[in-house]
């Protein structure tokens, strides 16, 4: 895969997930733009400085503002990597409405605001472009959600966003994915889970290289999966 000086957005790029992701294609050659929200993200981003990564400070990716400015900066976008979000374990008679709406926003509101940014760039591109979203393994199995209902609800809304989108953008030469990975091997799963078994979890940079296949040129006619990255579990 060949990425030679091509633009792509990947938010929550400073997590485990993204750190991978921005690895991979800084070695095969693109320019990653890279939000960050908090100043502690952007100090112990491992590319801070890097010639082929930008770090866009202060973006709240749930406001519409904050992602015009993300992607605004952005000159010829060639692809769009959405990983940001957040996980919460909860029943559904102790999740409140504040609850609920802290995932939706979390993890549909920002990939949509951010598909919407990238297509609004992309469209109009001779070569078109790729957006990758992230779901999750209770996007697909429902019934393995039970006890995250709220997350299961708003990873589900990223599934269907993503079907929906490949259908409408593919006339522009976009194409729509996601992955959906079961719970994955980084030192925050492993701390909170500290008796299971992490040889079945998928490893974050084995995640990594499906995204970069779907976001790449080499992906021809790929659009409106969600593709399971579950490793052995």
């Amino acid at each position: 895969m060949n990425f030679s000086d091509r633009h792509v957005v990947v938010t929550g790029g400073t997590g485990a997930l993204g750190i991978a992701v921005v690895t991979a294609l800084i070695d095969l050659g693109a320019i990653c733009n890279v939000p960050w929200h908090t100043k502690t993200e952007a100090e112990n981003f491992p590319h801070r400085g890097h010639r082929q990564v930008v770090l866009v400070g202060n973006t709240n990716l749930t406001e519409e503002a904050g992602v015009a400015r993300l992607f605004d900066g952005v000159d010829k976008l060639w692809a769009s990597i959405h990983l940001a979000g957040g996980f919460a374990m909860s029943p559904v008679a102790k999740t409140d409405k504040a609850a609920l709406m802290h995932q939706i926003e979390m993890n549909l509101v920002t990939t949509f605001l951010c598909c919407r940014a990238a297509v609004n760039r992309m469209t109009g591109n001779r070569d078109g472009g790729r957006i990758v979203n992230v779901a999750a393994r209770p996007a697909l199995e429902w019934r393995s959600g039970a006890g995250m209902a709220a997350y299961t609800a708003s990873k589900a809304g990223v599934a269907a966003l993503t079907a929906a989108l490949a259908e409408e953008v593919v006339k522009d030469g976009i194409l729509v994915n996601a992955v959906a990975p079961s719970i994955m091997d980084t030192m925050a799963n492993r701390d909170a889970m500290p008796k299971a078994d992490t040889a079945l979890w998928p490893k974050v940079d084995e995640v990594a290289k499906t995204i970069l296949f779907l976001a790449s040129s080499d992906n021809r006619v790929t659009r409106g999966s969600i593709v399971p990255v579950y490793g052995k579990s």
